[in-house]
């Protein structure tokens, strides 16, 4: 297929929209449940917070606040045992490698800006040959404001010259759709990850796809 909008770049979200890193997210919590003896999660309760990062993660997994004596250990565990664990079953979604292939045949860029920090993520990315030609990876290290702020895109936007209104943003989350729209880019809603389901169709002036083989027809819509 041709390119055949003025789209310049295409910037994913991450966990849940790009990689599936639900695996090893899953391995990592439970293993640190199991060593205090508590329940094991299914992957879908581990999946609805993995968006919301580790802090949610941890309070909804023990049931606790976060002025909890144990939180901060719990959490810490948490972090060590993923950075063990934070390529060993992860993989890029079905369809991504095609969506990628097509942007670097139209000579679109594309880049992910994530709530993730770079001491996780570029591990992660390093570890897939098929995405050696991201232009730019935006961690929360590298902004003053996470999403759903839209800093992140739009300083994305900037070191790459292109103008938000030459790009689109995927995300699986309603902060991924927030900060796209606050951004003034195109946006996709990805029904296929993690947090959003169909009522989002409903608050969200925006495109949905419900697997990533629909990508590249929502770029040229």
């Amino acid at each position: 297929m041709q390119k055949k909008s003025n789209i310049k770049l295409v910037l994913f979200d991450l966990d849940g929209t790009l990689i599936d890193t639900a695996p090893d997210f899953i391995t990592s919590l439970n293993n640190v449940l199991s060593k205090y003896n508590k329940k094991n999660l299914t992957s879908n309760e581990i999946k609805t917070h993995i968006s919301e990062g580790s802090s949610k993660l941890i309070k909804y997994a023990f049931n606790i606040k976060e002025d909890h004596q144990e939180f901060d250990k719990f959490k810490d565990e948490f972090l060590l045992e993923y950075k063990k664990n934070l390529t060993a079953s992860s993989d890029l979604f079905d369809g991504i490698e095609e969506v990628l292939n097509y942007l670097d045949k139209n000579k679109i860029f594309y880049g992910v800006v994530t709530n993730k920090y770079h001491e996780y993520t570029d591990p992660i990315i390093e570890s897939f040959p098929q995405l050696k030609n991201l232009k730019i990876v935006v961690c929360p290290d590298d902004v003053s404001v996470s999403k759903p702020h839209p800093e992140g895109i739009l300083l994305a936007c900037k070191k790459l010259g292109v103008s938000p209104e030459n790009t689109v943003f995927l995300g699986d989350h309603q902060n991924d759709l927030k900060a796209g729209i606050s951004a003034g880019a195109s946006v996709i809603g990805c029904l296929y990850g993690y947090s959003l389901t169909e009522t989002a169709k409903e608050t969200y002036d925006c495109m949905f796809v419900d697997a990533p083989t629909e990508i590249i027809l929502k770029i040229n819509s």
